[in-house]
């Protein structure tokens, strides 16, 4: 199985010799294998946003290589990254145009990373695409393709965000809490259409979470991140039958053998 995303040393400081001084990645070194649907969990301030502005190029790192199938992605930007890469993020808000349709915002997503013209604009063949796209998440946002985005509610937006990240089938899904700001029925709806899109494509996935049972019940493998280092990595065949206890002491054996040896 090939390597999709390797992240080599990577090291970003913040306020770098002045006395708020802090390593927000400190030599991080995390390797994805092609399908690895990984779950990124720590406290505050442990990395993990950190984390995926970096893999994403939002954030360019002080030192250390990020690989994308194989690919150095270091010195590319953001924009040229998204060739590779989907993002959906915590608040609704982000990801979608408000003053545009549902299929504009539709087809700025397949036309994400690439050079832009809307020559072609939403053609018949891609209507149908787009509404047999939308009709998986039983919201009846198939039939509104012409609608601003902008009158949804917040759950439809995450969801509708959620298809356009996943309908250009990216090598590398990023998930930055994406169910956190959704009531609890819609966080369901989410994450099930997550798990089927996820499933479907093979698509290799690194959701970052503060729910810890979503690191139990979700994904192959699970990372524990704390002063933007990894902590703990639980495979495939550990993560099986593992409880949120389980967890919490994985992290505080850790974190206390980690806190001697600096004694």
């Amino acid at each position: 199985m090939t390597d999709m995303l390797s992240v080599k040393g990577g090291t970003k400081i913040f306020y770098r010799g002045t006395q708020d001084e802090r390593r927000a990645l400190d030599g991080l070194d995390v390797t994805l294998k092609s399908g690895d649907f990984c779950i990124v969990i720590g406290s505050n301030g442990a990395g993990k946003s950190s984390f995926l502005n970096a893999v994403s190029g939002k954030l360019p790192l002080d030192s250390g290589k990020i690989f994308i199938d194989g690919q150095d992605v270091t010195k590319l930007s953001a924009h040229r990254r998204a060739q590779f890469i989907a993002r959906v993020f915590q608040d609704p808000m982000i990801g979608t145009a408000p003053t545009m349709t549902i299929g504009e915002n539709m087809l700025l997503a397949e036309l994400r990373g690439k050079q832009r013209s809307f020559a072609y604009g939403l053609t018949t063949s891609r209507r149908a695409r787009y509404s047999e796209q939308l009709a998986e998440l039983n919201l009846g946002l198939e039939n509104r393709l012409d609608m601003q985005v902008g009158l949804l509610s917040g759950g439809q937006r995450q969801s509708l965000s959620l298809v356009m990240a996943v309908s250009t089938h990216p090598k590398l899904l990023l998930l930055d809490e994406h169910t956190a700001a959704l009531d609890p029925r819609t966080a369901k709806l989410v994450m099930d259409t997550t798990v089927r899109a996820v499933d479907e494509l093979k698509l290799t996935t690194m959701m970052v979470t503060h729910n810890m049972e979503h690191a139990i019940n979700y994904g192959n493998r699970i990372i524990m991140m704390d002063a933007g280092k990894v902590l703990v990595d639980i495979g495939p065949e550990e993560k099986r039958g593992i409880t949120v206890m389980d967890l919490i002491d994985r992290f505080h054996t850790k974190s206390d053998a980690i806190a001697l040896q600096g004694a």
